[in-house]
């Protein structure tokens, strides 16, 4: 059956990505051919996110186009994988009766036999809970070869109000560091240069499997690989940030300094709504705690706006906050009321057209202060890593230490020189724009 072709399509997270890539790794290892083309397809397989609305849309649209391949004589099989089909199972048998195959998140490693069922004219669903993966199958890599996400850890424990993941993902669960460290070595072989860290929340690493948080040890072994130039660390939140790991972050030369640390909100009774374990002064004082020790790390972080019962008065709270703390990247989401949550039922729900204009409201804020930030690094020299060529503008697109792929922005590099995707090279900066910069070699 290997010479059928398997088409992948991964919606949502990068958390999400890293499991689509271990099927491909599985595939890959049984001899299958991959194809990009919808219509050479004979399986499709589509690994879902069902986090918010617009995301669960989103799937549901991918899943009806997709299956609109069935019509014609090539697609045999067609695999609904991931957080959508963890959540909406008995609907998606009942609703999309084009779905062969369902695969609940801690299912995907069943790919082959899912696949296998099918082909042979048989329905497959696995629903399986917080289990252990066998990943000796590798990685097929979709992101090319400098860069990689690394998922240490899987599920969450938060339990947030408005938040579905413990619902779809399981409990916390930090993958063993022996495993990982396998892992990146097999990454390094491959050519990845920067690991990207990723977990619901990466800085409770350890507390399961260690009995104290250990995401400082778990940096520094990893740290130790030759060849990995750079490590970046997103999803941190900001009450589990401890003094270790800060110090590790300040002194490991191979830890970039950048995290991601979402927040959520500041004002402290939406933070208590949302069943958040901190204040707005305790995220005031972790921020400044950061900055005084690292003074120049770039802080990533997320806000929801217009949740449940949120009052003017209380928007102006955030708004205020974030003039305040002067974040380096930002993004804002409307509150999206998620079926299962808590916060679904509180009354005082805000109108869509009032959400999404506080949202606005953050990202016009967000845009003001980032464009001043960055026209402070008019004229530093800053290490970047090439991550292609944009052949329409003759320019090398780069990103420096404070940028993360496909959220932060990029540097522009203009040379005559030849470089190469994942290449570190030296640049001074010589312009800004709102999100990007402009530099030069030296």
């Amino acid at each position: 059956m290997q010479n059928n072709k398997i088409l992948i399509v991964s919606l949502g997270c990068d958390k999400n990505l890293v499991d689509t890539e271990f099927m491909l790794g599985i595939l890959d290892k049984a001899g299958y051919e991959f194809t990009d083309d919808e219509y050479e397809a004979d399986v499709i397989v589509i690994n879902t996110c069902a986090f918010i609305n617009d995301a669960k849309e989103e799937s549901i649209n991918t899943i009806i186009d997709l299956g609109k391949r069935k019509e014609d004589a090539n697609l045999k099989a067609l695999i609904v994988c991931g957080c959508l089909a963890e959540r909406y199972e008995k609907e998606i048998k009942s609703e999309l009766p084009e779905v062969d195959a369902i695969l609940g998140t801690n299912s995907w490693d069943k790919i082959l036999t899912a696949i296998d069922e099918v082909l042979a004219d048989k329905k497959y669903v696995s629903i399986e809970h917080e289990k252990e993966f066998d990943l000796s199958a590798g990685r097929l890599l979709t992101k090319g070869t400098h860069y990689a996400y690394l998922k240490i850890a899987e599920g969450c424990d938060k339990r947030c109000t408005y938040c579905i993941i413990p619902m779809l993902r399981g409990k916390f669960r930090s993958v063993p560091m022996e495993e990982l460290v396998s892992q990146v070595e097999s990454l390094r072989d491959m050519g990845i240069k920067e690991l990207i860290l990723v977990a619901q929340e990466s800085s409770s690493y350890g507390k399961d499997l260690y009995g104290e948080k250990s995401l400082h040890v778990l940096l520094n072994k990893l740290s130790g690989i030759a060849g990995i130039k750079w490590i970046r660390i997103m999803y941190c939140y900001p009450e589990e940030i401890y003094p270790e790991l800060i110090e590790e972050i300040k002194n490991n030369d191979k830890v970039v300094n950048y995290l991601d640390m979402p927040i959520q909100h500041a004002d402290n009774d939406i933070l208590k709504a949302m069943g958040r374990r901190t204040t707005r002064e305790e995220i005031t004082a972790k921020i400044n705690k950061l900055r005084e020790e690292i003074p120049d790390i770039t802080l990533r972080t997320t806000m929801i706006c217009g949740f449940p019962g949120e009052t003017d008065k209380q928007h102006q709270n955030l708004l205020d906050f974030i003039e305040e703390m002067k974040f380096d990247r930002l993004g804002a989401f409307a509150y999206s009321p998620e079926e299962g949550t808590k916060a679904a039922e509180f009354e005082e729900q805000i109108d869509e057209e009032v959400k999404e204009d506080r949202r606005l409201d953050v990202m016009e804020l967000n845009e003001k202060l980032i464009t001043l930030k960055n026209q402070e690094f008019i004229g530093k020299e800053m290490w970047v890593i090439v991550d292609g060529y944009a052949s329409n503008e003759n320019v090398y697109v780069c990103r420096t230490y404070r940028d993360a792929p496909d959220v932060d922005g990029y540097l522009f590099l203009e040379t005559e020189d030849v470089l190469n995707t994942g290449d570190f090279v030296r640049v001074r900066v010589t312009g800004a724009y709102e999100y990007d910069l402009i530099g030069e070699m030296i």
